[in-house]
């Protein structure tokens, strides 16, 4: 079966370009900031209620705007937390909401993470997402294709 092919590659170049200009603007909206960005993935039918909890966690817990944006039709959405780059206050709050918004798509039966992939940001959320066992052989398969720990040294697994 062939793929179909949606639009053009005009209005998909317009959709990139969208998604690429989405972080520019949410800059503009607290001049000096930088953006944390973070992201979530949860089944498409808990997607309202995702985006919903995290705009009522946003409002009551953030000082500073933290515009949310997605892809949504794969229940993926980011999250642009604008913090001063010199704040250590928002920082933690940065920090602890990120991890609240990990919690509920964990919660709802998503993932840690949609497309940023797991990295140094959100490898402490592995074991919660797929457990001990599961990990435990993702780090076997690191070890087996890297047994000199040359690839990404210090990522997912520390």
């Amino acid at each position: 079966m062939r793929r179909r092919s949606i639009g053009t590659l005009e209005d998909r170049e317009q959709l990139w370009r969208a998604r690429h200009d989405a972080l520019y603007a949410a800059l503009a909206l607290r001049p000096g900031a930088r953006a944390w960005t973070t992201d979530v993935c949860v089944p498409v039918s808990r997607l309202a209620d995702c985006i919903e909890e995290t705009t009522a966690d946003i409002a009551a817990s953030l000082p500073f705007p933290a515009p949310i944006v997605g892809h949504v039709a794969d229940g993926n959405f980011h999250c642009g937390l604008l913090l001063m780059p010199d704040d250590p206050e928002e920082r933690r709050l940065a920090t602890e909401f990120s991890g609240r918004l990990v919690a509920r798509a964990l919660a709802m039966g998503g993932t840690c993470t949609g497309e940023h992939g797991v990295g140094l940001g959100k490898q402490k959320y592995l074991l919660d997402e797929h457990g001990e066992d599961a990990v435990g052989v993702m780090r076997a398969v690191k070890t087996a294709l890297d047994p000199q720990n040359l690839l990404n040294p210090g990522k997912i697994f520390a």
